[in-house]
């Protein structure tokens, strides 16, 4: 298989960090991303700061980043094969007392980040007659849960599911595929330490790991024919969950 250069945005920990060591692991080169640069920083020498890795700091809601991860791509690997666009934040707040500012953030960290740096990588995606691009949604986009108050995020969330469809659409004669994982409840920092009393609600009755939404991604990334696809990695909460 040839080897692909892959750009992961929020990377410094999580599913990206996850996602950035699965394709390194199977030899592809990877440019890691975060807003963080000392954290960045951090992960870049823990993945082994080797030639097959880089790293490029910034905000992904501002469109010089995504242009900065291109450049860098394509610069020191010569393409940019895999867009993962994994940078984002989760947070629970009533409806009722979300302000404008509160609901910007998602917005423009989760929405934004994922237009914009969709929109950096394509124009070189349809150069190279062919790309993928892989975003990260939300299972609860299509199914709610009454006592999680996330209006805010999911919001931004169902934005991206949107866009994950029509960018599929627009761009699948260019031979570019763009698809969606759905992570369910994952071990990460994102969900924070008290994720596994949420391990009754999943039908496989377990939280999730990293590396299972990155086994996800690399599968997606290297599949040719799946395209406009929204896959949840969720342990079955998609097809229902145990009451409390």
């Amino acid at each position: 298989m040839r080897k692909q250069t892959v750009i992961v945005t929020g990377a410094s920990s999580g599913i990206g960090k996850a996602v950035a060591n699965y394709f390194l692991d199977k030899g592809d080169n990877v440019v890691i991303n975060s807003a963080t640069a000392d954290k960045l920083e951090k992960v870049y020498h823990e993945l082994g700061a080797g030639d097959y890795l880089a790293f490029v700091a910034g905000d992904v809601s501002k469109k010089e980043t995504g242009e900065n991860l291109v450049k860098t791509a394509v610069e020191k690997f010569g393409s940019a094969d895999v867009l993962v666009n994994s940078a984002g934040i989760f947070e629970r707040k009533p409806f009722l007392e979300v302000e404008e500012a509160y609901l910007d953030r998602f917005l423009s960290i989760n929405f934004k980040g994922t237009f914009f740096t969709s929109q950096a990588v394509i124009p070189q995606m349809i150069k190279q007659q062919g790309g993928v691009i892989i975003n990260i949604g939300a299972p609860v986009v299509n199914q709610a849960f009454g006592n999680s108050p996330t209006t805010a995020p999911i919001s931004s969330k169902g934005a991206i599911h949107a866009l994950t469809k029509q960018l599929a659409a627009e761009f699948g004669t260019h031979n570019i595929r763009v698809n969606l994982v759905g992570p369910g409840f994952i071990r990460t920092p994102l969900q924070g330490d008290k994720v596994d009393n949420l391990a009754y609600i999943p039908l496989l009755k377990r939280i999730g790991e990293p590396e299972e939404v990155a086994q996800m991604i690399y599968a997606l990334a290297n599949n040719t024919y799946v395209t406009g696809a929204l896959i949840d990695v969720d342990g079955g909460i998609g097809a229902g969950h145990y009451l409390n």
